[in-house]
């Protein structure tokens, strides 16, 4: 406030600095205008001019500021004016001023708000905000009559009353057993003795196998196999927990098994165990979800599309049917009744309809059959025709749901973050740019899917390149044409799934109104 007690000579610069000038009118001691002025003080000591002031009012004064003869409430010049609104705490307990230049400003506090709105050290990274009104009324419209189509078609394409099938080919029936001791010899006949050492040498060895069986009709009982070495029968040694098929004759006739396989419980179980552990370890509770939608989808998979296919109805069809069933099941189950997971189940049902037409159309120009060696034994096992081609396009759109399904809800997420980053985005915006971040995530999406039809289809391959023909006629053979078809069918669908989700997800997202996403935006507290 202003001191007109004192003057330039009695304060010298460092008074003029501290004492800052206001335009109000002259004031006496008790601040108020009309006072008398008390007498001039002296000048205080050296010491004394120098107290705690250290802030931007300490650069000195020039000579040019003061100009002899003229009282200092007249110095307008450009320095006093940028120091005449530093009003702050430090001059009320220096000069007891209670006028309205005391007021402390508190610059500082314009953070507050910023970090109230989750910025700084806090995070915005909760649970997604619920939909609006609005926005739940567009997804049920959408979303209800494809569920609804779901539901039907898996009633109408289920075997009801139906007697299931079963192998017109006997496949026996398998019992446990273990092997205590081997023996590699000529090959012999049942009660066969070989008469000397000499032996045919071009005739194949044959593995004796003693066996102790552990479950079925002759269980605990002793048991000898003869089995033939052949390039492509697995290799059998004492101690190795085994399968036998039983044909159902005389329990104590070797004739009535043979040697088909290893048993693998323990271990499956084992690695089981442990994904499960892993997945419960790091997703906890949205693992545990992942975890009863993955045993839901291949109950989806057991107790509809493979009796419905068995049954003789359309494969493609009922492959369709039951990736929407578990697409429902898994996205909803694992990622929450949500606006953003509905987006994303309207673009894996998109792109899971393009993978069908186009694999529908290619494989008929390249008349493919599906016949291969898998498909030809089931259809003898079976004793009545199947839809093979169909299987083979009911196998591509399967098999194309996982990636998908991984696509999808990354785009809906990234869209949705940016529409809550910024409500002023319109949908055209919102699709530029999630479109951007989808580009990084095509190509390995794509790579994944080429890889798992790759590493499956491995023998195949490996059989086609020492087969002796040109690089044409090799992806031209019925083998290499079906993984061709599929991976690229599956892939289309994959690009396609990136630009059909993330049209989607603007279009939603930005419906709902900017208002109602801020409001429900809530952020996690700064720490100190």
């Amino acid at each position: 406030m202003d001191r007109p007690d004192l003057d330039d000579d009695a304060t010298g610069p460092i008074r003029r600095i501290t004492d800052e000038v206001s335009p109000s009118p002259v004031r006496g001691a008790s601040g108020k205008p009309g006072t008398p002025r008390k007498p001039a003080r002296p000048a205080p000591p050296e010491g004394a001019r120098r107290r705690a002031d250290t802030g931007p009012q300490r650069v000195p004064n020039t000579g040019a500021q003061r100009v002899p003869g003229a009282d200092k409430r007249t110095d307008t010049g450009p320095q006093r004016t940028a120091r005449r609104p530093d009003t702050g705490p430090q001059r009320a307990v220096r000069r007891g001023d209670t006028g309205p230049q005391a007021v402390p400003a508190k610059p500082r506090t314009a953070k507050k708000p910023e970090a109230e709105a989750g910025h700084g050290h806090g995070h915005g990274h909760g649970p997604a905000a619920p939909a609006s009104k609005r926005v739940r009324l567009l997804l049920i419209w959408m979303l209800a009559p494809l569920a609804l189509a779901t539901v039907v078609g898996m009633i109408v394409l289920y075997p009801w009353g139906k007697p299931d099938p079963t192998s017109v080919v006997p496949q026996g029936t398998p019992v446990a057993a273990n092997i205590t001791a081997t023996n590699t010899g000529p090959c012999l006949a049942q009660g066969q003795v070989q008469v000397g050492d000499q032996t045919d040498p071009n005739a194949k060895p044959c593995l004796t196998a003693d066996l102790t069986m552990t479950d079925g009709p002759a269980s605990g009982k002793q048991l000898k196999l003869t089995v033939p070495i052949e390039p492509s029968t697995p290799r059998f040694s004492a101690g190795d927990a085994v399968v036998l098929a039983y044909n159902g004759g005389n329990a104590g006739d070797p004739a009535s098994f043979q040697l088909v396989d290893f048993q693998r419980g323990t271990p499956l179980l084992v690695l089981a165990a442990l994904f499960a552990v892993a997945v419960l370890v790091l997703g906890r509770w949205q693992g545990l979800a992942a975890l009863v939608a993955l045993g839901l989808s291949f109950l989806v998979i057991a107790l509809f599309i493979l009796p419905a296919i068995l049954a003789g109805e359309n494969p493609l069809v009922v492959a369709i049917a039951g990736s929407g069933a578990i697409m429902f099941i898994a996205l909803y189950l694992t990622h929450g009744l949500t606006a953003r997971t509905s987006a994303a189940v309207l673009g894996t049902l998109a792109s899971l309809a393009l993978i069908g037409v186009l694999s529908a159309i290619f494989s008929a120009a390249a008349s493919l059959t599906g016949l291969d060696d898998s498909t030809s034994t089931l259809i003898g096992s079976l004793g009545h025709g199947i839809d093979s081609r169909g299987l083979l396009l009911a196998g591509v759109v399967i098999g194309a749901l996982g990636v998908l399904d991984d696509v999808t809800v990354t785009q809906t997420s990234a869209v949705w973050e940016l529409r809550r980053a910024n409500p002023d985005l319109s949908w055209q915006e919102l699709y530029r740019s999630g479109l951007r971040i989808g580009r990084d995530h095509v190509g390995s999406a794509v790579n994944t899917l080429v890889m798992a039809y790759a590493g499956a289809a491995l023998p195949v391959l490996l059989y086609s390149s020492i087969s002796g023909v040109g690089l044409g006629s090799l992806l031209g053979s019925e083998e290499i044409a079906q993984e061709i078809i599929r991976t690229l069918a599956g892939s289309v669908g994959i690009v396609a799934a990136v630009p059909v989700t993330t049209v989607l997800a603007a279009l939603i997202a930005s419906r709902e109104p900017a208002g109602y996403l801020s409001s429900t935006t809530k952020a996690v507290p700064s720490h100190p």
